[in-house]
């Protein structure tokens, strides 16, 4: 087990031997430290100095990666090879922007080929939308896009396209749906012209219960003012399953494939995302799609202890089984970048998610973190209070890009002022003496500083991540998000679990089917636990 090897036990020896050693006294200590502990890959540079570690931290670290075999791992990964054991599957998305001209194998198969192949099909159905070549049934151009999808292939598309709002098509405005209930896919619809209304459907199967839903829904919708045949102009679909799509009415030339060897957290680099591709232009997509080639290189040629994604998937391990954090928060100072926390907690939390070995042993210790988050200053007015004073550690990943797409006089400058502001608090706190000086100097009362100070000290100590960018373009936003994939994949090999599978998610699929049948059909027998049958039953008297 990972817990008894000598990497780990050297760990926990380390961390007993520094426990208390304050970040404060690490930086007086060396005034290099920034410099020592900063680095920049693909467009991105790293401040990890605001972490509870020192040189042998990272060098204990390092030898617990060589242990449980990361680079081993990765490089079966790139290779094609079945490392998704519970499914049988390579794992390959990293192939999907790979611009290297190198073949990728998959049971003796290239399958660059298919890969260029669908950009090419993308790109030419992109530009011709774009354009207006291609028309919707009744010959007028198409304005709006309805993206209908779920899980990885919602949120990758959807948070992307926002991050990346300054680079969207003037001439298309791209909608995304994903929810089953009803309320959603009405209000978007009841805005758009079905003449001008492109619809997108993404599932691997064609099967997922909320998305059929939802697509049935807009056609139904679609066929009040057109008719069967014309289906084929105004819906595409990307899926494996070519029968059922074209038995919907969608042309042949209108559905691009899947495959199994790409999971749908990350998917987004597939043609499940068309949808962004449409909203920012194929040209822009194909940089996003660069960018995270250009971390997959990073990742893949990099020492471990230079290499970007490595080190902030150790730093999270060294927090979550040594000091006990239980979650990790993400702040993005920028408005654009403020869905990234939901990105990368489906990424993390999906496929971190698990308590069973690749040996099929049942771990003794933590795995994936709660992963949460918000926009930066808006949660220093709210949340931040934990984070600061809370005996719970919280690791915080901040992020700012250094020019924004549009700055009102000086308020970038206030942002990222607030973004180094909580940083430092959060490493040197506020002591008792300090607080005591502070409110004496502000001619408070003895009673009132008696009553006070505790309550106003902060110990610090909160270890912290800055991400800095130059801008939020398309290509760095592939490298930050491919950076994050490659952490969790990180951690999910030291951990010795398959990040790759998702038997929760599954079930509650399964469970989610069976129940539907009892609220849709009243004589059907109530054979589940006591609470599913009150609520069910509650559910058929009201409805």
């Amino acid at each position: 087990m990972l817990t008894s090897s000598t990497e780990w036990q050297n760990l926990q020896d380390h961390f007993n031997a520094i426990e208390s050693v304050h970040m404060k006294a690490l930086f007086e200590q060396d005034s290099e430290r920034f410099q020592r502990y900063s680095m920049t890959a693909a467009g991105i540079t790293l401040d990890y100095s605001k972490n509870r570690i020192t040189d042998e931290t990272i060098e204990l670290l390092a030898a617990l990666a060589k242990a449980t075999k990361v680079e081993e791992q990765r490089d079966r990964m790139f290779a094609g090879e079945e490392i998704n054991v519970t499914e049988h599957r390579a794992v390959l998305h990293t192939a999907l922007r790979n611009f290297s001209g190198k073949p990728v194998y998959v049971d003796g198969e290239d399958v660059m080929p298919q890969i260029e192949a669908t950009r090419e099909q993308m790109k030419t159905f992109v530009d011709a939308v774009s354009s207006g070549q291609k028309k919707g049934y009744s010959g007028k151009a198409f304005t709006d896009v309805v993206s209908i999808g779920i899980g990885g292939s919602f949120l990758g598309p959807k948070i992307m396209s926002e991050a990346l709002k300054p680079y969207r098509q003037d001439n298309l405005n791209v909608h995304f749906v994903a929810n089953v209930d009803g309320c959603h896919l009405r209000d978007v619809l009841a805005k758009l012209n079905p003449e001008t209304t492109l619809v997108i459907t993404s599932s691997k199967t064609l099967t997922t219960q909320e998305t059929l839903r939802n697509t049935q829904s807009a056609k139904e919708w679609f066929l009040g003012s057109a008719t069967q045949a014309d289906v084929k102009y105004n819906f595409a679909c990307v899926s494996t399953n070519i029968e059922a799509a074209e038995t919907f009415g969608i042309s042949k030339d209108n559905i691009f494939p899947m495959w199994d060897w790409v999971g749908g957290r990350y998917s987004v680099w597939s043609a499940i995302g068309l949808p962004l591709a449409l909203a920012i232009g194929y040209d822009n997509y194909e940089a996003f799609l660069k960018g995270a080639y250009e971390q997959d290189c990073h990742f893949q040629e990099a020492p471990l202890t230079e290499n970007m994604p490595v080190l902030m998937a150790l730093l999270g391990v060294w927090y979550r089984n040594f000091h006990g954090a239980q979650s990790q928060v993400l702040l993005p100072y920028y408005h654009y970048l403020r869905g990234l926390p939901a990105y990368v907690q489906q990424l993390d939390m999906e496929s971190n998610g698990k308590s069973v070995t690749l040996e099929n042993e049942e771990v003794d210790y933590a795995t994936g973190p709660i992963i949460w988050g918000s926009e930066g200053t808006n949660g220093q007015h709210s949340f931040h209070q934990l984070i600061h004073q809370s005996e719970t550690p919280i690791p915080v990943d901040f992020m700012l890009p250094l020019h924004p797409d549009c700055d009102y006089a000086d308020h970038h400058d206030m942002l990222a002022a607030n973004c180094f502001g909580q940083s430092q608090a959060l490493m040197e706190g506020q002591t008792q003496e300090q607080v005591i000086a502070a409110m004496t100097k502000a001619k408070c009362s003895t009673e009132e500083i008696s009553n006070l100070s505790s309550h106003k000290v902060m110990k610090g100590n909160k270890p912290s991540n800055t991400l800095i960018f130059d801008r939020l373009d398309p290509k760095t936003l592939g490298s930050l998000i491919a950076l994050y994939e490659q952490k969790v994949f990180v951690q999910g090999v030291v951990w010795q679990i398959n990040s790759f599978d998702q038997w929760g998610v599954e079930l509650g699929k399964v469970l989610g089917n069976k129940v539907l049948g009892t609220l849709q059909d009243s004589s059907v027998e109530l054979t589940m636990d006591g609470s599913t049958n009150g609520l069910v039953a509650l559910y058929r008297q009201r409805k």
